[in-house]
C-alpha cells in the first residue's frame, strides 16, 4: 500500500509495529538476563558465541547485525564484564579472534530459558499456525530490506 495518508497513523506502518515489538522484547529479555549482569546489547554477541565461539570481529559483526564500530565498543563491554576474550589471530594479525570466558559459558545455560519464556509471553493467543506465518512474514520482510540497503541478513536476532 502506497497511501501516504494511510501511513499518517503509526499503527498502519508496519515499520512502527515491529520497532514497538522489538523494543519490548527487548525490554522484557533484559528484565531477565540483567540479574545476570548482561545487557540486551551484550546478549545479541554472546548468543552467536554459544553457537560458534572464536569468530573473528568483524564474522561476529555481520552475524549480529551492526557494523563494526558498534561491534568493538560492546565486546569492550563483554570483556570488562569478563564474558569474553580477544585475541590476534596468529595467521593474520589484522584479525581479532573473540572466545567466550567460562562464566559467558555457564550463563548459557540459565539465559536460553529466558528467551523461550519472553517468547512464549510475546506469542500468548496465536496459534502455531498464526506463528509459523508470522516468523515467514518477518523473515521476508527482513529479507526485502536488507536486499534494499545492500546488506547480508544477519544470521542472529534479539530474542
Amino acid at each position: 500500500m502506497n497511501d501516504t495518508k494511510f501511513y499518517a497513523d503509526p499503527t498502519n506502518s508496519i515499520g512502527y509495529l515491529t520497532r514497538i515489538a522489538f523494543r519490548a522484547f527487548s525490554r522484557a529479555l533484559e528484565v531477565r538476563t540483567a540479574p545476570h549482569g548482561v545487557s540486551s546489547g551484550q546478549w545479541r554477541f554472546l548468543r552467536v558465541l554459544w553457537r560458534e565461539d572464536g569468530l573473528t570481529q568483524r564474522e561476529l559483526s555481520r552475524r549480529v547485525g551492526m557494523r563494526e564500530p558498534t561491534t568493538v565498543i560492546a565486546l569492550k563491554s563483554l570483556e570488562r564484564s569478563g564474558f569474553v576474550t580477544r585475541q590476534k589471530s596468529l595467521e593474520d594479525r589484522r584479525k581479532v579472534h573473540v572466545f567466550l570466558t567460562p562464566e559467558a559459558r555457564a550463563l548459557e545455560a540459565v539465559l536460553l530459558p529466558a528467551v523461550a519464556e519472553v517468547n512464549a509471553v510475546a506469542l500468548a493467543g496465536l496459534t502455531p499456525d498464526e506463528i509459523a506465518v508470522l516468523r515467514k512474514a518477518l523473515t521476508q520482510v527482513g529479507r526485502n530490506l536488507t536486499a534494499d540497503v545492500g546488506e547480508d541478513v544477519p544470521s542472529d536476532s534479539a530474542a
